[in-house]
């Protein structure tokens, strides 16, 4: 017992330290947006619109290329992609192309792709692009074909239903709020000096040897993600008192919900300067703030209180259904992390064959990382010996397999599609990884 003692306490420090990472810095500035953006969807955005182009009746032709293009003009990471894939599903698309935006989305991102070529090699880089949106169609088509019978009692229901007779049309109003939201999702992410580079300082108040810094940076934290943890905090807070009766009332506490979400976006926005206790304005700060502006004038002059009411209720409510899951999952892959020997790469992953393949799609189980953050984890990979077949194979699995998004998948899906879902991703990739291996040995 004295010798399982430190180990689990290590465990569950190493699961903190992870989830710590991630609420101070990547949960905000692409999942925040990304949960107002699927209860958007899902409140505003008519059935018919999504069904004429997405839907089980619509050509596959139109609809699987579709999605594919959803995925990849809103490219972020797995976990912000599932309530996206959610919003779309409730309102009516069908299960072959939402499975095919929920594969393309994380997957194609192209600064991933951009870094991966310079980083690693053009030819992993190429060849992650071309089999992410063939994977994305033919696993989309695949899962189709299985729930067939499913489908059609579905899309019979919808038919029965009216949805495939009308034909109603988005308001202008929707598709420029749609336009502004994802742009704030762009802004967030997007990796180019325009938005990053910063043009003036803003120096904290604090002292550099002062107790709160020196208690924080012991933590692995910054003066910047202990505010956006604490941000974090008040939000859920705020929401549940502004959020969880909105059809009753819309009083101060949802303003209050709402200026907090705001305020957190605005705060991650700057980046922290290295060495100094001082913030960088950049363009992403400055981008964050007119479109936040411009979506905050469109919606309390263009939209009644019904849109209002039903925009805030269904994006509370994919929070409440999906981020508690996420957290587990990122505590638990951080507590895998830690007990996964570094040996491992080298004797499990050093040759191209099958198993070393299906050894990547492992590593990107448990080893999940952040968009644009697998790229340098696959080269430290690549230095201790992976070979590239194993590491085009993590690097397909990664963005798609993590452990919290199997978790929140089994939620949405059910488990005997999830299932479906990762074995497909997960012998896909093995066998992607091993074939691209063989040809570039030869």
């Amino acid at each position: 017992m004295t010798h399982i003692l430190p180990v689990l306490l290590e465990l569950l420090r190493a699961g903190w330290l992870s989830l710590l990472d991630y609420m101070a810095a990547h949960v905000l500035l692409c999942l925040v947006p990304a949960f107002v953006i699927a209860g958007f969807l899902s409140a505003l955005l008519p059935k018919e619109a999504v069904t004429r182009y997405l839907g089980p009746r619509a050509s596959k032709w139109i609809s699987y290329p579709a999605a594919a293009f959803g995925g990849f003009i809103l490219a972020v990471c797995s976990c912000t992609i599932l309530p996206l894939f959610a919003g779309i599903w409730k309102r009516g698309a069908g299960l072959g192309p939402a499975v095919t935006f929920l594969f393309v989305g994380p997957a194609i991102n192209i600064l991933a792709i951009t870094y991966t070529g310079a980083a690693i090699g053009f030819d992993v880089a190429l060849a992650r692009l071309i089999l992410s949106i063939g994977f994305g169609i033919l696993i989309g088509l695949i899962m189709a074909w299985v729930y067939r019978r499913e489908e059609a009692r579905r899309a019979q229901e919808m038919e029965d239903s009216g949805v495939f007779d009308q034909t109603a049309r988005v308001r202008p109003v929707v598709w420029g709020l749609l336009a502004l939201l994802a742009l704030v999702l762009v802004a967030g992410t997007l990796q180019v000096d325009l938005l990053t580079k910063p043009f003036a300082d803003l120096n904290l108040p604090f002292a550099a040897d002062s107790g709160l810094v020196s208690s924080l940076a012991s933590a692995g934290l910054s003066l910047q993600g202990a505010a956006l943890i604490l941000m974090m905090i008040l939000i859920g807070l705020l929401a549940w008192k502004g959020f969880e009766k909105i059809y009753d009332r819309f009083d101060g506490w949802t303003l209050a919900a709402l200026i907090a979400i705001g305020l957190t976006i605005l705060i991650a926005a700057p980046v922290e300067k290295a060495g100094s206790l001082a913030l960088g304005l950049n363009g992403r700060f400055m981008a964050e703030i007119l479109l936040l502006a411009a979506i905050g004038w469109l919606g309390a002059t263009r939209l009644d209180r019904d849109d209002l009411t039903g925009w805030i209720w269904e994006t509370w409510k994919f929070v409440k259904q999906i981020f508690p899951l996420l957290i587990v999952g990122v505590f638990l892959a951080g507590a895998a992390k830690n007990i996964i020997p570094s040996q491992w790469v080298q004797s499990l992953a050093g040759r191209n064959t099958l198993l070393a393949n299906f050894a990547g799609v492992i590593f990107g189980v448990f080893m999940y990382f952040p968009t644009l953050v697998e790229v340098p984890v696959a080269k430290m990979f690549l230095d201790l010996g992976m070979a590239r077949g194993p590491l085009l194979a993590y690097l397909l699995a990664d963005p798609e397999l993590s452990l919290q998004s199997i978790l929140v998948l089994n939620k949405i899906m059910g488990r005997k599609k999830t299932g479906l879902y990762v074995g497909l991703v997960a012998v896909l990739a093995t066998v992607a990884g091993w074939i691209f291996g063989a040809f570039v040995a030869a």
